[in-house]
Order: C-alpha cells, then sequence, then structure tokens
C-alpha cells in the first residue's frame, strides 16, 4: 500500500504508480439545474393561469358590452313622443242607428253617448244596407279622416266595434248597432280608454 493511500481506503481506491482516484463530488450542480428549471415551469403556468383569469373577468365582459352596444339603436333627442291630436267627444257628432231586431238600442245608446260628451245626430234603424246585416257589437262608418280622428275616439265606448268608410263629405259619424250589441264599455272603463288613447308614447330608453 502506498503512503499516499488515506486508511482504510483499498481496492479499486489503491494507489499505484502516480495514479490517484478521483473523489466526485456531490451533484450540487445537477440539482441546482433541475430546481431552475422546475421554477421556470412552475412561474410560466402560474403566468398563463393569470392570463386566463385575466380573459374571464374581462374579457368576456368587453364581449358583452360590444354585444349590447351593437344591439343598441340610437334614439333621437326626445325620448317621449307627443300625444297625436284627437278629437274630443265634444267635436264629434255622432249618427247612432239600429241594425238589430231589438227596438229601442238607437235611443238608449245615443241617450248614453250624450251623459258622456259626444253630440249625437240622427237616431233610427239601420238603412237597409246594414239592417241586420251587421254580426259583431257594432260598426263605426264614417268619412276617410275619421280613421284618425273621430274613430279611435268612438271606439273606447264599445269595445268589439269595426270601421268602414265611406264617400261622405261630412265629419259626422255613424255608430251602428250590430247583432251582438249589449251594451256600451261601463264608463270609467271607456273614460280609462280615452285618457290612455290621449297619453304621449312612452318614453325610449336611450343608449349608453
Amino acid at each position: 500500500m502506498s503512503m499516499l493511500t488515506p486508511p482504510g481506503m483499498g481496492g479499486k481506491y489503491r494507489i499505484t504508480g502516480d495514479v490517484y482516484p478521483r473523489m466526485r463530488r456531490p451533484h450540487r450542480r445537477r440539482r441546482i439545474v433541475l430546481a431552475s428549471a422546475a421554477a421556470v415551469v412552475v412561474l410560466g403556468a402560474a403566468g398563463w393561469g393569470t392570463l386566463q383569469l385575466v380573459d374571464v373577468f374581462s374579457g368576456d365582459g368587453t364581449k358583452t358590452t360590444a354585444g349590447k352596444q351593437a344591439d343598441c339603436k340610437p334614439t333621437p333627442k326626445a325620448t317621449t313622443a307627443p300625444a297625436a291630436a284627437f278629437p274630443k267627444p265634444a267635436q264629434i257628432t255622432v249618427n247612432v242607428y239600429n241594425a238589430t231586431p231589438r227596438s229601442g238600442l238607437a235611443k238608449t245608446t245615443a241617450d248614453e253617448l250624450k251623459k258622456r260628451g259626444f253630440k249625437i245626430g240622427k237616431v233610427g234603424n239601420a238603412p237597409s244596407a246594414y239592417d241586420k246585416k251587421v254580426p259583431g257589437a257594432g260598426l263605426l262608418l264614417g268619412a276617410p279622416a275619421a280613421t284618425k280622428g273621430a274613430f279611435p275616439v268612438l271606439g273606447t265606448q264599445l269595445a268589439g266595434t269595426t270601421a268602414k268608410t265611406d264617400t261622405r263629405g261630412t265629419t259626422d259619424v255613424d255608430l251602428i248597432l250590430g247583432t251582438a250589441f249589449k251594451t256600451l264599455s261601463p264608463k270609467a272603463t271607456a273614460d280609462a280608454a280615452l285618457v290612455a288613447l290621449t297619453k304621449p308614447a312612452p318614453a325610449v330608453k336611450p343608449c349608453r
């Protein structure tokens, strides 16, 4: 055994000649490299997760807002439409005709309409062209201009009426009571319908 051989070492660690055994250090460098690589992977995963969370909480909101803006349509400056100019009951002359087999309906209906503020013109049985030929509650008959004036106002007094125009040159309108007629709408109901008719259109919510 050489005097350079450490005590207790023999076999393959025995020194002969000028060849010395290589004493390997612990693999610290490899461990450091592996630890660094693992740290990079963990940091990368954390960064990716953070980006995903940012997408979830901000990206979707952006898309939703964009969708809402696309659906939202520009509105005019005035968000409340003015009410249509309808005539008042006192400005409407109504001729009441009875087209049913029951007698007396024209007069009682005309009297009630008068109490509600309408002007009453002619009262009597319906002309032969309409006598017993009006199947609904009533028929409103008048000049074309009445469709945007007298017809809607008079229609609030009796549900289920239909309208028809003729060639008359006057502003009066006919109410021809049909076979399904029973009575005028209750006054409270008719008044509420009249108020709703003359109310301005509901406000349009502007885009934001």
